[in-house]
């Protein structure tokens, strides 16, 4: 006789998104302000991304939003062409992840999710903008969690320094 697992006792994690929001964005078309001075332009991408989440008052509900700075600058004059701010939001529902792997699933996964609007809105506001379509590369969100622990730790290991 074989024995059927209990599929009770072990915890099916669930995800789903509740919401997705801009939360800030910003788009400053410098070359327009200034007027364009050089013939040639040779654009050359700069992209910061950082992450931040926060459990909601409502059970099993957090907030998770990415946040993206583009800078366009024309490498043959090192002027800046043009500045994009995104904050983008997602509110998910999550269940069955258990805390101590909470975090990076929110800083991770969550972002994964999020990501193709993100791209969506990025590439749209930059052709609306009056510049070809920006298609921001795909990130790598397990690395960038890996460096911000790096970070932190480099940090504590400095403040513990400064203390001694």
């Amino acid at each position: 006789m074989t024995e059927v697992p209990n599929e009770a006792a072990q915890p099916q994690m669930r995800m789903s998104i509740l919401a997705q929001f801009v939360r800030d964005m910003s788009f400053e078309n410098a070359v327009a302000l200034k007027g364009l001075q050089s013939p040639e332009v040779q654009p050359e991408m700069q992209v910061q991304v950082s992450l931040d989440a926060r459990k909601r008052p409502a059970e099993h509900q957090y907030e998770v939003i990415t946040k993206f700075k583009i800078t366009s600058t024309n490498k043959a004059t090192n002027s800046v062409l043009y500045l994009l701010d995104l904050d983008y939001g997602g509110i998910f529902h999550i269940e069955g992840v258990p805390d101590d792997q909470m975090h990076p699933f929110l800083l991770i996964e969550c972002p994964r999710q999020l990501f193709p609007y993100v791209r969506r809105i990025v590439s749209d506001v930059t052709r609306d903008g009056g510049f070809p379509p920006f298609n921001l590369d795909p990130v790598d969100f397990v690395a960038l969690y890996r460096a911000e622990l790096a970070r932190r730790a480099e940090a504590q290991k400095a403040g513990e320094a400064l203390v001694n």
